[in-house]
Parts: C-alpha cells; sequence; structure tokens
C-alpha cells in the first residue's frame, strides 16, 4: 500500500458498480485516484487506520447509494455555458418568450447583441415568430434567438441587416432564408443559413470562454455529470486545454474534432484517443441531414401534411466515403449526425464501404469505435445493421419526450421505431446515452425517467409513448456509464466502480432501484467524487 496517497473508505452503503462479476458491494475504497477494493463486507473498515503519512477518510454512507459517474454522451459544452448566460427561450407561448427580450433589453449596453435560445414553435399556437415582432421591442440592438433544435434561427432587422441579409441575398447551401410572399426575408433562418448572423456576432475570448466553461462544469458535476462527449468547436478545445493545464478541469471530455479540420488533424497524425485521461479526442463530427423539430430531417417518404418536403440530405453514402476514407485510414473515427430514416441509412451503407477500407488498413488492430449521433428514425431494413457494422447508437432519451407529439404529427406510424432503444438494444447495438445540451438539459436523471418510462413528468401518455421501446433502468444507467466508456475508448479505467479503475462516482440519497419511475426524476446528487477527490458535496 502506497503510504504517501491519501484513501477514502465509504461504507454501510448500496453501491452498485456496473461491474456484471460483482454487481454489487457495501464498502468501496479508494487509493489516490484510484479504486483499490469493493467489498460485500463492512468488517474490512479495521484495516484501515492511516498514519502520519497517509490521511485516511472514512465516509458512512448511512444507506446512501453510489453509482459510478455519469457521461453525458452528446453536449455542447460550448453552446450549453452560452445558454447559461443567455435568456431562456424556452416558453410555452411565443409571448412569453418575447416578454423575456424585453426583460434583457432593459440591461442590456448599447452596441451589444441580445441573444437567447431554446424556443419551439412547435408548441406556440402561433407557430414562427418574425423580425418586426422582435423589432417592436427592440428597434436598434440587434436580437438572435436559436430555436431549440439549434437548426433554426429568430433574427430581428437589425440583426439580418448586420449580417447582409435582404431581398436579394440567395439561400446558402444547405440552408434556407425564409421568405414571405413578397420576398422579404421573415427573420427564420434555417440550417447553414443561420452562419450569415452567427459569424458576425461578436465571440467570447478563449479565456473568457475558458471562465465560461467552468461555470458550466460546476453545474453538470452537481448532476452527477463526470464526463461528457463534446460536439463544439476548436475555440472549445482551445479553452478546455487551458482548464487541463491550469488543472481546472474536473471532468473528462471527449473532444470531437470538427469537419473542417480533417485535413489538419490528418496532417498531425492525431487519432481519435490521443490525449490524457481528463481531455482525449474523439471523433470527426459530420451532418447528414437536419432535424424533425424544422422538418429538416432527411426522409424517405414526405413529412405528413407536406407532400413535398423529404428534409434535407447534406451528406450520401459516397460523398461520407470520399471525404473521411483518409481519416479513417489514419486512424480517426467517424461521429455522423443522422436523424431522418434516410440519412441513417445513407451513412450505414457508406459505413459498410468504410469498414471494408479499415480492414484493409494495416495497423489497425481494432475497429474504429464510429458512431451515429441522435438516429431517431430507424428504417425497417436497418434494425440490425448498426450491430452488424459494429457502429455505436449515441441517442439521447430526453429526446423522445419532448418530441412524441411532433414526431406523431409528422411521421406518423413511422415512429414505431423512433428513439427505437428496445429494438436496437435487441440487435445488441451500443447504446449510449447524452443530452445534446443546450437542446435538452444535461439532467442524467431527466433522461433515465424518459428511457425507462417514455412518459413527461406529469405520467403522459399512459402507458407511455410507444412503449415496448422503454428499457430497464440497468440497461439505461449502462447507457450513461459503461457504454460511454468503451466508445471513449477508456473501458478498462472508467464507466465501472472495481479495482483498478479511476475513482469517479456519484453519491444519492435515494436508490433508484427502491423508488418510482416518477421519483427518478426528481433525484439530485448529494456528492460527486472525480480521481479520488471531492468535486461536489452537499452531506456530512
Amino acid at each position: 500500500m502506497n503510504q504517501l496517497l491519501p484513501i477514502k473508505v465509504f461504507y454501510n452503503g448500496h453501491i452498485y458498480t456496473q461491474d456484471t462479476a460483482f454487481p454489487i458491494a457495501t464498502m468501496l475504497v479508494v487509493i489516490g485516484d484510484r479504486i483499490l477494493t469493493v467489498s460485500k463486507d463492512d468488517s474490512l473498515l479495521d484495516q484501515f487506520t492511516g498514519s502520519n503519512q497517509q490521511k485516511v477518510e472514512k465516509i458512512n454512507l448511512n444507506g446512501r447509494t453510489v453509482f459510478p459517474g455519469f457521461c453525458d454522451a452528446h453536449i455542447h459544452l460550448n453552446y450549453y455555458s452560452s445558454f447559461l448566460e443567455q435568456i431562456n427561450c424556452e416558453t410555452n407561448t411565443q409571448q412569453e418568450c418575447l416578454n423575456l427580450v424585453g426583460v434583457q433589453l432593459a440591461h442590456t449596453l448599447p452596441n451589444h447583441w441580445i441573444l437567447g435560445h431554446g424556443w419551439n414553435h412547435n408548441v406556440w399556437q402561433e407557430g414562427y415568430g418574425t423580425a418586426q415582432q422582435l423589432d417592436k421591442i427592440s428597434p436598434n440592438l440587434p436580437v438572435y434567438l436559436t430555436a431549440k433544435s439549434l437548426h433554426a434561427g429568430w433574427a430581428n432587422t437589425q440583426a439580418l441587416s448586420l449580417a447582409g441579409i435582404n431581398q436579394n441575398t440567395p439561400n446558402p447551401s444547405g440552408g434556407v432564408i425564409e421568405r414571405d410572399e413578397l420576398g422579404k426575408p421573415t427573420g427564420i433562418l434555417f440550417e447553414s443559413a443561420m452562419q450569415l448572423v452567427e459569424r458576425i456576432i461578436p465571440k467570447p475570448s478563449v479565456a473568457e470562454l475558458a471562465q465560461s466553461l467552468l461555470n458550466a462544469q460546476a453545474t453538470l458535476i452537481q448532476m452527477g455529470i463526470t464526463c461528457v462527449h463534446d460536439f463544439d468547436g476548436i475555440d472549445c478545445f482551445k479553452s478546455l486545454q487551458i482548464l487541463d493545464h491550469e488543472q481546472k478541469l474536473k471532468i473528462r471530455v471527449l473532444k470531437s474534432i470538427p469537419f473542417e479540420s480533417i485535413t489538419t488533424a490528418i496532417g498531425l497524425g492525431l487519432r481519435s484517443g490521443f490525449g490524457n485521461q481528463h481531455l482525449r479526442l474523439g471523433s470527426i463530427k459530420l451532418f447528414a441531414d437536419g432535424a424533425l423539430g424544422p422538418r429538416t430531417a432527411a426522409m424517405f417518404q414526405p413529412y405528413q401534411g407536406e407532400s413535398n418536403n423529404l428534409g434535407k440530405l447534406f451528406l450520401t453514402r459516397d460523398e461520407l466515403v470520399e471525404k473521411t476514407h483518409q481519416a479513417v485510414e489514419n486512424g480517426l473515427s467517424l461521429a455522423v449526425h443522422a436523424i431522418g430514416d434516410r440519412a441513417i441509412h445513407e451513412m450505414l451503407d457508406g459505413f459498410e464501404k468504410l469498414r471494408q477500407i479499415e480492414k484493409g488498413k494495416s495497423g489497425h488492430t481494432s475497429p474504429l469505435r464510429h458512431r451515429i449521433e441522435h438516429v431517431q428514425l430507424l428504417h425497417p431494413q436497418d434494425i440490425s445493421r448498426l450491430a452488424q457494422l459494429d457502429m455505436i447508437a449515441s441517442m439521447q432519451p430526453i429526446h423522445a419526450t419532448s418530441d412524441m407529439v411532433i414526431a406523431d404529427r409528422y411521421w406518423g406510424e413511422r415512429s414505431h421505431l423512433a428513439y427505437a432503444w428496445k429494438t436496437l438494444q435487441e440487435q445488441n447495438t451500443c447504446l449510449i446515452f447524452g443530452s445534446d445540451a443546450p437542446v435538452e438539459s444535461p439532467n442524467p436523471f431527466w433522461g433515465l425517467h424518459a428511457a425507462i418510462t417514455r412518459q413527461i413528468i406529469e405520467g403522459n401518455p399512459q402507458p407511455g409513448w410507444i412503449p415496448e421501446q422503454k428499457i430497464s433502468l440497468n440497461e439505461a444507467i449502462r447507457a450513461y456509464t459503461t457504454n460511454p466508456a468503451y466508445a471513449a475508448g477508456m473501458e478498462n479505467m472508467c464507466g465501472k466502480l472495481t479495482a483498478g479503475f479511476l475513482a469517479d462516482l456519484i453519491i444519492l440519497d435515494q436508490n433508484p432501484n427502491e423508488i418510482t419511475p416518477d421519483q427518478i426524476y426528481d433525484l439530485k446528487p448529494s456528492g460527486t467524487i472525480l480521481d479520488g477527490e471531492w468535486v461536489w458535496r452537499d452531506f456530512d
């Protein structure tokens, strides 16, 4: 036993290890940043007495429950940290959102932007807003509000003018500037058209973003999140490196690489998994289609009530292979956003070819851990293909309860394979869960509730939306713990509470296995530990 490392002994608890060989314990011993042992026998407590050189902390759990720290396997850290500082536009009515813009205006300095996120036209009786509505509140300061889906934006006339958007501005490739009957922009921008405004909004410095990330990190830790898979850009990566260098990064981050940086990444010889235990490289991120909310997810058949709308396919199977085969040959895995059934099908066809390229490339000891992000609507022909291709399904259970009404409205009977966790699991597909924050809250207990009930918190619908796609609590917890560790290439050090693994764990006052499903929604950790150190504690 190393006499210089501190020891923490947790005893008299319900410890769920996620290790199938030893699933439940009452005592857990941490030495330094690693787990020394887990046991069902608290009598081992007397073995750990400490000395002048060694600090021993004994924590009586008093029946509390312990799990491995949770991982949000799809989050936008930059957007989420910014969202915490912006207007929360997730309101029940359009007028409530407009009122919040007015409140923010009173606190905004001249020449600054008013920013917000979270509106959802699908729940507003009026549908989409207009630039003129925002102009009545803020005629002089630019206003820009992103939709809950992050696939649409709402701008006032001042913001449109600063971006150079007018009646003669053409739609950019992959995007749409919504226009009225006279061809004048309405203020609503879809997909890549959003970038016309977003590129002129003053961005925080890398140091300022690092501070915002610290604030977001504190929020995530208190939710029980000790690891994230981030899908934001290079500035976020720079800021995370600063925090890591200053030893302020208190969560583990798997950092994706934007497709725009693929040539640079290949040229530098970067590979997925490069980095350290706190910050490491994940996959190259690409987009195959849009989203359900604005009906831009790519479909085989039209959206119901929109006979000419098949969504938008941004990436075909051949384009996927053409654009990424060199990355795959050089050890960079791929993470592709695909929501509609056609987009998923196209990407699976492309991955079939890429897997052949991998097999023919020497130096690959195991298949790259490619993933499809969202996987919201499967075509029946594709049910088994993710597992067959050794693909990871990166999904967000809370999307199902947020989207069920519009999924039924626009996908109709196709929805029996929407957010099809059980179907994919039965095929032995590796499921990992996240939130897509700030699209949804990163609270993993909200995600667990959605996964096991497929209901909103009020208990509707009964017995759950497409109830045959529910999964068990333990299955859902694996999708937040062991499976994301595998996706990150860290399955031999994270995601379980077992000897030799990093000591990342959360403590709950209530046992999720002993309460009703609706009570899981309200669970909050009373303690979070990373690397054997307390990063959040709210009990004696």
